[in-house]
């Protein structure tokens, strides 16, 4: 289960660890989208963060059913203590860690985050990164985000889940 602020590399990295372990991968944000029948903005616009982290948790707990396979979490899944406990008693929880900028220069190409619509990303993720960041470093493993290609993020995965 990797978890991390927005643009830590969740799915990205998180799609080459499964096809390296052979293993399913599932993004916990597109499961939550087709269980919705809407887009997490929309769920966002129209019911609020609660409403959405709710239903994350549930879909979630679906997700964690026993079977191996890799699953990215949205950047606010682990702040619900439900979540949380649910995770780290049924998954191997992953943290992937970055650095505000860089996560800030990641972001920034795409308008598709609720919490950065019409903001600073940089300013926000800092924000983001002092009020989750000590949640997130309640995970086993903990993976420094850099700027460098993803495999090598996959490779240190893959080291500290062996040792």
């Amino acid at each position: 289960m990797l978890i991390g602020l927005m643009g830590a590399g969740k799915t990205t990295v998180g799609r080459r660890l499964a096809q390296r372990m052979r293993l399913p991968f599932v993004d916990a944000d597109v499961e939550i989208e087709t269980a919705a029948g809407m887009t997490i903005t929309d769920i966002f616009e129209r019911f609020g963060e609660p409403h959405f982290r709710d239903g994350e948790r549930r879909v979630i707990a679906r997700l964690i059913d026993g079977t191996p396979k890799v699953i990215a979490t949205g950047g606010g899944a682990f702040l619900n203590e439900q979540t949380r406990r649910l995770i780290l008693e049924h998954a191997t929880a992953i943290w992937l860690d970055a650095d505000p900028e860089i996560l800030a220069d990641r972001v920034k190409r795409r308008d598709t985050r609720p919490l950065l619509r019409g903001k600073d990303p940089k300013v926000v993720l800092t924000e983001l990164a002092r009020v989750r960041n000590p949640f997130y470093a309640l995970a086993p493993i903990h993976i420094p985000s850099i700027a460098a290609p993803h495999e090598a993020t996959v490779d240190a995965i893959l080291k500290a889940i062996e040792s």
